[in-house]
């Protein structure tokens, strides 16, 4: 586990160039004069980037808008025409690129093509699936791609708890497909991509903590446990585990209704180093948006630094240094609080 992280860390460092640096340093300088005066200032441009591949899932997840279809906004999949154009623009500031939003990644045809351009153009790649797709040949092409982080969720070591939040599921799907990855990684005598499994702590699965860790362990990857958001806590308050508090976001009060613990300091550091890109090309500020209620304009019709640098995303900013709570994406987060 420590020489993966080690080698990770390599391969992350390994994408710093002096203009990169030097970004990193104006974002870091912009977000504190910002956080200290109150006033928002903004003189770097985003280090780091998710990118929406699709907005379909094959799965039902409760409390996903891509599992239960309820989209307000469009929904479709990203163009390699579209997604080359903003890689362009981006790469001489980006660290790190997510691909990944909403929808699973590799529903996409053309979610490898995006992994091996942004790893041409020296950005860490990373994204999150379901597990479900990861056949022998799409193991061997994720491989082939060069992508450096792969989280898989994994909620459950039981096929009836598994599938009580992951809906529509096979967990022997999943399991089948970490061992392609191993296997595939192992024919190639690579060490990327690096893979996590993530463990939604919730009260139908926090019993089996311990045989998630042991199977991790079995197969030598890494697991991360991670407190799950729910927005609907009257109708999944089943969600909210009851034994693990410290993963849980939320707290019980006196009526019986669930608030979130966090305070919500005015500040997010998210809004400074990073930004979210739908299938569409629309800017949204954070992963928290998930039906894209706050955008701050079009990579198909304005160029990035034109929206980063916006007088629209400066008073998002503001907000969030003034009034963070009025926020309705910000009151349910308890991220970027750095």
């Amino acid at each position: 586990m420590i020489f993966a992280s080690l080698r990770d860390t390599c391969r992350f460092f390994g994408t710093l160039t002096f203009r990169k640096i030097w970004n990193i340093v104006k974002v870091y300088t912009g977000y504190t004069y910002s956080v200290g005066s109150g006033h928002s200032r903004h003189p770097g441009m985003p280090f780091s980037m998710s990118v929406e591949p699709a907005t379909s899932c094959n799965l039902r997840c409760p409390e996903c808008p891509a599992g239960q279809r309820s989209f307000s906004r469009p929904t479709g999949h990203l163009s390699v025409s579209d997604f080359k154009r903003y890689i362009d623009e981006a790469s001489p500031y980006l660290l790190n690129i997510m691909l990944y939003f909403q929808g699973e990644p590799m529903l996409n045809k053309d979610f490898f093509g995006f992994v091996e351009y942004a790893r041409s153009r020296n950005i860490y790649t990373m994204t999150s699936t379901n597990g479900h797709f990861l056949d022998k040949e799409n193991a061997r092409s994720l491989v082939d791609s060069g992508l450096d982080r792969l989280i898989i969720s994994y909620d459950g070591t039981t096929q009836d708890v598994y599938e009580c939040y992951r809906r529509d599921g096979t967990l022997e799907k999943v399991h089948q497909g970490i061992r392609n990855i191993l296997e595939e990684k192992k024919r190639q005598r690579k060490h990327h991509p690096r893979i996590i499994l993530q463990f939604l702590v919730m009260g139908h699965n926090e019993h089996q903590m311990r045989q998630a860790r042991e199977y991790a362990a079995s197969l030598g990857v890494e697991l991360q446990f991670k407190s799950a958001q729910v927005y609907d806590t009257v109708n999944h308050s089943w969600i909210i585990p009851v034994q693990n508090k410290k993963y849980s976001r939320y707290r019980q009060d006196a009526d019986g209704k669930y608030s979130i613990k966090s305070r919500l300091p005015n500040r997010c550091f998210r809004m400074w180093s990073g930004l979210v890109v739908s299938w569409d090309g629309d800017v949204v500020p954070c992963c928290f948006d998930k039906d894209a209620r706050w955008v701050m304009g079009n990579l198909k019709e304005q160029s990035l630094r034109l929206i980063w640098k916006s007088e629209k995303y400066s008073n998002f900013r503001h907000r969030v240094l003034s009034n963070r709570k009025s926020l309705d994406i910000c009151r349910n987060c308890t991220e970027g609080l750095k």
